[in-house]
């Protein structure tokens, strides 16, 4: 049956340097994924497996779009992070051959409201109305994986209002590219149009309205909004 009693949303489709769009299926994220940012949020690094939570791909913002604050939340924080773009499908993929599946790469704004992250956290609760709320994924525009240099050196940085407040290496990641792909593939099959948010460095901090956010990686095209 193909009738639907009303129109389906529509895909959210993020802009592809060069080329068309990517359309968005699903969004993975991993968390604590850079020691300091562990350290700061007072936790400690767990080194046997990374682990991960989930955004609506109906939570994605596209960069250059003003953010609204969202509702139920006093501590809205940034956490700036690389975004991978898969374009094949992979299971139980080895890291050897896991960077086969990657379309490209992406400046993006894992946006939480800490508050309630943790009320949730202290009554032992799923972190979803912390994490996956409307506008909350922040993507930039996807660099097709072709036109990127091996991942490590580069540099990733966001400033607000023009003052810079994470800083680190994508080469500080505890758990690499590879190794985050290898790993969620034995939990999903990752497929085409599947983003994967990996982790943000230390310096987390609130933001409100007027605040003017702008992150890079390399020579990715930057994410940047604006607090409303």
């Amino acid at each position: 049956m193909t009738d639907t009693v009303f129109p389906p949303r529509a895909t959210p489709v993020v802009p592809v340097k060069g080329q068309g769009g990517f359309p968005v299926g699903r969004i993975f994220c991993v968390g604590r994924n850079y020691a300091a940012h562990a350290a700061e949020m007072g936790h400690e690094v767990d080194r046997e497996a990374p682990f991960y939570f989930t955004k609506s791909a109906h939570a994605v913002l596209l960069s250059g779009q003003d953010m609204p604050y969202p509702p139920r939340t006093n501590d809205l924080h940034h956490e700036m992070e690389l975004v991978v773009a898969i374009g094949a499908e992979a299971r139980d993929v080895a890291p050897a051959n896991a960077m086969d599946v990657v379309f490209g790469y992406g400046c993006g704004l894992d946006m939480t409201r800490r508050d309630l992250q943790a009320q949730a956290k202290e009554k032992r609760r799923p972190w979803d109305t912390g994490k996956d709320f409307d506008h909350a994924a922040i993507i930039g525009p996807i660099t097709p994986a072709q036109e990127v240099a091996a991942l490590g050196p580069q540099r990733i940085q966001l400033s607000v209002n023009d003052l810079v407040t994470q800083e680190a290496h994508l080469s500080d990641m505890i758990w690499s590219v590879p190794e985050i792909i290898a790993d969620l593939s034995t939990l999903y099959t990752l497929c085409a149009g599947d983003l994967i948010m990996t982790g943000t460095p230390a310096g987390v901090g609130p933001v409100v309205r007027g605040d003017v956010l702008k992150g890079t990686i390399g020579d990715l095209e930057p994410v940047v909004t604006r607090i409303v």
